[in-house]
């Protein structure tokens, strides 16, 4: 983090602007999945989930390290195939146009995750007008039951994969059509997992799921995809999920079980990409109301509204910063907790609340770490028409602005 801080305080002392800009560490990127990649057993890929952070920078940076990437609309593969005119691109998500699966099928994705009966049909009809067969994952919605996490998105009534007393009818029906061929399933069962024995329990119970239906249809299988849903603890940046732990029982899973599947995939997001980012915005005013303590940011939730997202107080950093340009006394606040806010007329605009801080004053620096995931990207930027923040790529080869 040194490097980022250099850089903030750097560039605070050079601007008469207030701060406010999203950086990103890429060497600390590349070494974080260069080394989760690299420790998964060989029958495993590691894809990215582009939806988590698809800014081109980051998709450079993690080209080299991963197996490929997922995305979950046309607009996202157009942004890989602005990088790469070959990489590997699971294509997931519902509610997917004609236009969108015909461009994957020009754009030469690699696997097309189908959600319904209907997409099925829908798919193999545009595949056999352009002449193609498109390989494709159904994508399951198992009745569980399911370790917790911040989000399910199976094993209950989602908008999102087929439910699972519907899979034998799909799996005959796409056996039956001319234009899919069916390599394997796809399972994104939860999202934001933060316990590593759960997740190993989790691909085996997907294991075991798919060994029934290899077995019941005599399929020859080549993909289980088990999702992400690997997670980042927000509240304690220093017990993250136990990734070796997980690699240990995962080897000792596959090892053992008489596999159904060649390959199984994991696409993650989050995980990967969320400790490399960080959300920095200096403090334009506090105030007390209430009874309670505020200071106002250059910005706010329509920058980074993963905090508002998931109500949690976001981790930060305060830097102190010693410029001071006004002939008054700066207000500070010490010894106490204080909200952070920012600059939107919503009294949602919150992205920290009564968190304890020694010492803070106008002009310092909040600096949220693990803001590389599902930050800028589900933000709505434009609401106010505030500026937008600055994005920083920081390596030791030099800035990328």
């Amino acid at each position: 983090m040194s490097q980022v801080i250099d850089y903030i305080k750097r560039t605070h002392t050079s601007s008469d602007k207030p701060f406010c800009a999203y950086l990103y560490d890429l060497d600390h990127l590349r070494s974080h999945v260069v080394s989760k990649a690299a420790s998964l057993p060989t029958a495993c890929r590691l894809f990215y989930a582009i939806k988590a952070n698809s800014e081109p920078h980051i998709l450079r940076a993690l080209l080299p390290h991963v197996h490929g990437f997922e995305v979950a609309s046309l607009g996202e593969v157009d942004k890989v195939r602005a990088i790469s005119a070959d990489v590997p691109i699971l294509f997931g998500g519902p509610g997917k146009t004609n236009e969108e699966i015909e461009g994957a099928i020009r754009q030469r994705v690699s696997l097309i995750h189908v959600e319904s009966l209907s997409e099925l049909l829908r798919v193999d009809f545009l595949a056999r007008k352009n002449g193609v067969v498109v390989p494709i994952l159904l994508r399951v919605n198992l009745r569980g039951p399911f370790p917790s996490a911040t989000l399910a998105m199976a094993g209950r009534p989602t908008q999102f994969g087929i439910d699972e007393s519907l899979v034998p009818e799909a799996i005959r029906l796409a056996l039956a059509l001319d234009g899919v061929e069916l390599k394997g399933f796809h399972f994104h069962s939860l999202s934001n997992n933060l316990d590593a024995a759960k997740h190993v329990e989790l691909v085996a119970y997907y294991l075991q799921i798919v060994a029934k239906w290899r077995a019941m249809f005599e399929l020859d299988i080549t993909y289980l995809n088990a999702g992400g849903g690997i997670g980042v603890n927000y509240a304690d940046l220093e017990q993250q999920f136990d990734w070796p732990a997980f690699v240990q029982g995962l080897s000792a899973l596959l090892d053992s079980a008489s596999l159904p599947v060649r390959h199984v995939l994991f696409e993650c997001g989050r995980y990967l990409t969320a400790a490399s980012g960080y959300y920095a915005a200096e403090v334009l005013d506090i105030k007390e109301n209430h009874g309670k303590t505020y200071a106002i940011i250059r910005g706010g939730t329509h920058q980074f509204r993963l905090p508002s997202s998931w109500q949690h107080s976001h981790p930060f950093t305060v830097i102190p910063t010693e410029k001071w340009a006004y002939p008054y006394e700066r207000i500070r606040h010490e010894n106490g907790p204080i909200t952070i806010v920012g600059q939107l007329c919503t009294p949602k605009d919150v992205l920290a609340s009564d968190v304890f801080v020694p010492s803070l004053r106008v002009g310092d620096i909040i600096c949220f770490q693990y803001a590389g995931a599902y930050g800028w990207a589900i933000s709505h930027h434009d609401f106010l028409s505030h500026p937008h923040p600055d994005h920083i790529f920081l390596e030791q080869a030099g800035i990328l602005a």
